[in-house]
């Protein structure tokens, strides 16, 4: 069942690559496009001098931005994640530790029959890591300071495995697509509040308190409602692509993990490796809230990842690591039990 699971998942990554390419040019275009509609309905019936929004500018505008974004993150997204955590890339190793995780990555390429990574190193403490790229060809593996001193070699293997196993299962594609554009959405989100919230009026003409008055009486029902629909989709953008970006990470996180054991045949040394992070408890800081479910935890501190049931399942970006564990110990049984009923082998 492994491989046809595996080819079933890159497909499908590729398919929602598309659906949220498409749905992410469609929302600005919306927006844009929503903006002018109400600016239109509300300036129709304005008298002769005053102005009629009758260009649609702004859904013109925002969908070339859309596409533009789009573009720029599926050509430098994982560039602009990897330089917003301060990674530096080993391009030379220098001491031990560097040489050691350099080794771990090109053992763990020719395991899983993929191209080498770029190999990077994030300044901070707490022991993390992440893979990001479009593709294989393309991918590059990032671990920090803290995570290559706190495990050793086996444990390394397993983190780094894991990663290697979202970049053949596309999963860094669709994920820094979605770091990319969630900061995307809420930037727009928060950039056209700021600009309500400081009096742009939709309307023409000047007047006094009786123009307004009769402005107010006479407003178009039509354009109110599109209006409402417009500021209700500005505020619950952000919130929904976050918490979609959340539940993609959770669903990929289980298999990656079955996947990457399969690459070192050793479930039990990233259970392990997983244990130490859960442990370590400190925020990983150098990676920002946008970016946390590219990573193998949760970067922030882990009260809302780790608690199982419903609050867990909305709002974290990662399935809980006690739930991993008895995953991977469970195959790690299962796996010691194979070998033990083996023909030939020595009972224990």
């Amino acid at each position: 069942m492994t491989a046809p699971n595996l080819f079933q998942q890159q497909e499908s990554n590729r398919r929602q690559t598309t659906w949220l390419v498409a749905v992410f040019i469609l929302f600005f275009a919306w927006v844009g496009f929503g903006g002018d509609l109400a600016i239109y309905l509300q300036t129709a019936h304005g008298p002769p001098g005053a102005y009629h929004h009758v260009v649609p500018f702004i859904g013109i505008g925002a969908t070339l931005v859309a596409g533009g974004i789009c573009w720029f993150s599926w050509t430098h997204g994982a560039d602009r994640v990897l330089w917003s955590t301060g990674a530096k890339e080993i391009v030379e190793p220098i001491g031990e530790d560097e040489q050691r995780l350099v080794n771990v990555v090109e053992e763990m390429a020719i395991a899983s029959g993929q191209p080498r990574p770029r190999v990077w190193l994030v300044p901070d403490a707490d022991p993390n890591a992440f893979a990001t790229g479009i593709d294989p060809a393309h991918a590059s593996i990032a671990v920090t300071q803290g995570l290559l001193r706190t495990l050793n070699r086996d444990e390394l293997q397993g983190v780094v495995a894991h990663e290697m196993a979202h970049v053949q299962n596309y999963d860094t594609r669709l994920m820094t697509l979605l770091a990319a554009m969630v900061g995307a959405i809420a930037l727009m989100s928060d950039g056209l509040g700021r600009s309500l919230r400081g009096g742009i009026r939709i309307g023409g003409g000047g007047g006094g308190g009786r123009s307004g008055s009769s402005g107010g009486k006479d407003g178009n029902p039509l354009a109110l409602i599109v209006l409402v629909l417009w500021l209700l989709t500005l505020i619950i953008a952000p919130i929904v692509s976050s918490l979609l970006s959340m539940a993609v990470s959770r669903k990929r996180e289980y298999l990656a993990d079955a996947t990457g054991s399969q690459f070192t045949r050793n479930p039990a040394a990233l259970a392990s490796a997983l244990q130490k992070l859960e442990d370590a408890g400190e925020p990983t800081r150098t990676i920002s809230r946008g970016a946390a479910h590219l990573c193998i935890v949760d970067p922030a501190v882990r009260s809302i990842s780790n608690r199982e049931g419903l609050v867990g399942n909305i709002f974290a970006s990662h399935p809980p690591i006690r739930q991993r564990i008895i995953r991977l110990t469970g195959m790690a049984y299962q796996q010691a039990k194979t070998i033990g009923d083996a023909p030939g082998s020595t009972p224990a």
